[in-house]
């Protein structure tokens, strides 16, 4: 973690060590029920979202969150194939907007990852029974999935492939997008980046934009942002979260203070990451608005 997000303590805590209320072989509640697809933000690994996830597992939606190979910290992959390592760690090693050929080929794939995952779950739901490594999924999951509804929510990297993704892909009936670009990075500096298409021709079904006042990139972000809801219709909605950084629609929300707090990192490194907002505000916030933006639509076409 510290290696992709300057400012985390380099020792002394045990990220795999964190509690969780959500446990391995826990068994398929009867019913068919929504599914959300979650791509969290460049460099993060899926476990950063477990605070949201959770909070919407509890309220009746299959929630399946994506590791992005070469991205996120560390993917291992379940079967072994020749030419590829087991466990394939990020590449990157700073901000993959400072390179617009990287940004490019990062949300390209992106897309790709989570569409692939939107195909996976349609074989599950058409009766498939065992993982790529041979392993029997829990008794029920297929049934359990719902894919008339199908919602993408995502931060950073992650916001903007949600948003694309329901551009792209007509199963996805609504999206929300944490603080992530609309556009490509620029290819010299002081020249904005190419819209993306969902930007450009805006979209069909609800889209939710969430940002926040400490995010320093907020004004380049906010041509994007107005290219989308321009060419929308009324689909798209936008709020923002006061006192509050980029990293505060994560687990490091709730983490960060503790680690502040324990003399592990600064004030100054926590502003930058989660802000001065506390987690008994902020988590709660950003859980609520997420919930009830896919409670309102859950079936929107």
């Amino acid at each position: 973690m510290p290696l992709v997000r300057p400012g985390l303590p380099q020792a002394g805590v045990d990220w795999a060590g964190t509690a969780a209320h959500a446990y391995v072989g826990a068994p398929v509640l009867g019913g068919r029920w929504p599914v959300l697809v979650y791509s969290p933000g460049g460099g993060d690994p899926r476990g950063l979202g477990t605070c949201v996830a959770e909070e919407l597992a509890s309220r009746g939606r299959v929630v399946v969150c994506v590791d992005h190979p070469g991205d996120a910290v560390a993917v291992e992959f379940p079967v072994e194939r020749a030419g590829r390592e087991r466990v394939r760690k990020t590449v990157f090693r700073g901000d993959p907007r400072a390179d617009a050929r990287v940004f490019r080929t990062m949300i390209g794939a992106r897309v790709a990852d989570v569409r692939f995952v939107l195909r996976e779950l349609g074989s599950f739901a058409a009766g498939r029974e065992a993982d790529a490594a041979g392993r029997v999924v829990p008794k029920g999951f297929g049934r359990a999935l719902d894919l008339r509804r199908v919602g993408v929510y995502g931060h950073s990297a992650g916001g903007t492939t949600a948003a694309q993704v329901m551009y792209e892909e007509r199963r996805v009936t609504a999206a929300v997008n944490w603080e992530g670009f609309l556009d490509q990075a620029p290819e010299a500096s002081g020249r904005p980046g190419e819209l993306l298409p969902v930007a450009r021709y805006g979209v069909g079904r609800p889209l939710l934009l969430v940002g926040t006042d400490g995010f320093p990139g907020r004004e380049e972000m906010g041509r994007s942002w107005s290219a989308v809801r321009a060419h929308s219709g009324g689909r798209v909605r936008q709020r923002r979260f006061e006192d509050a950084a980029h990293w505060v629609f994560t687990d490091l929300a709730p983490m960060v203070p503790q680690l502040q707090a324990a003399g592990l990192m600064t004030a100054e490194a926590r502003g930058r990451l989660v802000g001065a907002v506390r987690p008994e505000v902020s988590v709660p916030a950003v859980r609520r608005s997420v919930r009830a933006f896919f409670a309102r639509w859950p079936q929107a076409r």
